[in-house]
């Protein structure tokens, strides 16, 4: 169990109560009691953030941000932060086996009323299914929880027999438990198996079950960098790693050796065959990975972001970097500039090949965003082909598995625009990774992609990306 809480700032609600921040209806009695339990209010930020993330459609780094809208980490320290973001996540990536078991085993529907348990009880299924946590604790960290809300108080004991019945049938419930039935959404599941086929699409959410890897692009010398940080070199040039431990902590971050980038995400920036001298806008250029891929390949990079905020997280990566970018808060829709040598978008999307690492995506979208964002992306790329100088070459990419997001966005542009050409990629260009590569020479990641027997060191982001040449 974690160590105590710091004790949290205090504010008076209107009765006079004593409230957590981001918390409300806790008397003094009730905040004292999670004070004197530690990871109690661990708990309970994590079934509020849950709430949030699938009741609400909040992002999973949303809640977890300093600013977050409800805020629910107020008074608690790092630890049980780090407590809560793991309840959270794991909670999300196994959704649908939590609900299916936590249903089975309650004889009836939670009241309207108290709604707002079910997530309590997902947070603590979580626990007991996935994480290291002792059932024991667990269970009577869920039953406190219960208890301090007087609507949600007399149904203590259901909780407590629901949970301890769980960690019973813990081992026959992973067993039966299907990781497309069950932790993929019913209309991404429908949709990738259309798309894919049902052997692919059950590898794809197989592969999304397990802990995101931890990849870095490095400006020089991956096998140095792989020995010293205890990594391996993929087929792609990125480096593995399997730590834990903190990532500014790591060998030549502050020097600023290498930055964060799956190994998936790394390829489209190669695709353009940056080069000193070389002019390249980068759309959609926050959080910079992509861009700072292109700096330090010599190009002249613009990097463009219609986001302020994400655009200082960028500057601060080149600042750490010793890259430079020439930075413009921006719409792409109204941009004017010379023409460039080259384009890279990587357009904004349903991001579905990403769901291993941000699982709260499964969760927050729906069908009918493919759409939306598909015309987005199309008015994106008719701008990338406007802003690119005849002979020019635009990199079109995403994180989503979707076609239309994908390789049908291609052939709509190319049925629209004859002057724009497919420049097929070599497997070569890519690491000679299996299958990767489609006929019409587009690159195709899938999760599944890379295998590995450590789990650790397998998959990539799923991604999609085009080469194009604008006729001279």
């Amino acid at each position: 169990m974690n160590a105590p809480p710091r004790r949290p700032d205090r504010q008076r609600n209107r009765k006079g109560a004593l409230n957590r921040p981001g918390q409300s209806g806790y008397a003094d009695a009730s905040r004292l009691e999670a004070e004197q339990h530690p990871g109690l209010p661990a708990r309970i930020a994590a079934a509020a953030i849950l709430n949030d993330i699938v009741g609400k459609s909040h992002s999973l780094e949303e809640c977890f941000s300093p600013g977050a809208i409800p805020a629910r980490l107020g008074g608690l320290d790092a630890r049980d932060v780090a407590l809560a973001r793991s309840i959270v996540t794991v909670a999300l990536r196994r959704l649908g086996t939590i609900r299916a078991a936590l249903g089975e085993l309650l004889d009836k529907a939670l009241p309207r009323q108290v709604s707002y348990l079910e997530w309590t009880l997902i947070a603590a299924a979580a626990q007991i299914l996935f994480l290291d946590v002792p059932d024991h604790a667990a269970v009577d960290l869920a039953v406190r929880a219960t208890r301090l809300e007087t609507k949600s108080a007399p149904f203590a004991g259901v909780v407590n027999g629901v949970l301890r019945n769980l960690a019973r049938g813990r081992d026959q419930i992973l067993a039966k438990s299907d990781p497309l039935e069950d932790d993929t959404p019913p209309w991404l599941a429908a949709r990738w198996r259309k798309i894919y086929g049902e052997e692919l699409a059950r590898a794809i959410a197989s592969a999304n079950r397990d802990e995101p890897t931890l990849d870095v692009t490095v400006k020089s010398d991956p096998a140095l960098w792989a020995e010293r940080l205890g990594g391996v070199v993929l087929p792609t040039g990125s480096v593995r790693l399997t730590t834990h431990a903190a990532i500014t902590e790591l060998p030549g971050y502050a020097d600023g050796e290498w930055w964060v980038q799956d190994a998936a995400a790394a390829l489209p920036a190669r695709l353009l065959g940056a080069s000193p001298g070389m002019r390249i806008a980068d759309f959609c250029a926050a959080p910079g990975g992509k861009a700072a891929q292109l700096a330090a390949a010599g190009a002249t990079v613009t990097a463009i972001d219609r986001s302020a905020e994400r655009l200082k997280r960028l500057a601060a990566n080149f600042a750490r970097l010793n890259l430079h970018a020439d930075i413009m808060v921006a719409d792409i829709a109204g941009l004017k500039a010379p023409p460039f040598d080259a384009v890279l978008l990587d357009a904004p999307c349903l991001a579905t090949g990403t769901i291993r690492r941000h699982p709260d995506i499964a969760w927050i979208k729906k069908a009918t965003d493919v759409a939306t964002l598909a015309a987005v992306q199309s008015r994106m790329l008719d701008k990338a082909v406007e802003l690119v100088k005849p002979g020019g070459v635009i990199v079109y990419c995403t994180c989503s598995l979707e076609p239309e997001e994908g390789e049908l966005q291609i052939s709509a542009l190319l049925r629209r625009n004859p002057d724009v050409l497919r420049s097929p990629i070599l497997p070569g260009e890519v690491g000679e990774v299996a299958g990767v590569i489609n006929q019409n020479g587009e690159l195709r990641t899938l999760p599944s992609h890379l295998p590995a027997d450590d789990p650790r060191l397998s998959g990539l982001d799923g991604f999609f990306a085009a080469r194009l040449m604008r006729r001279g």
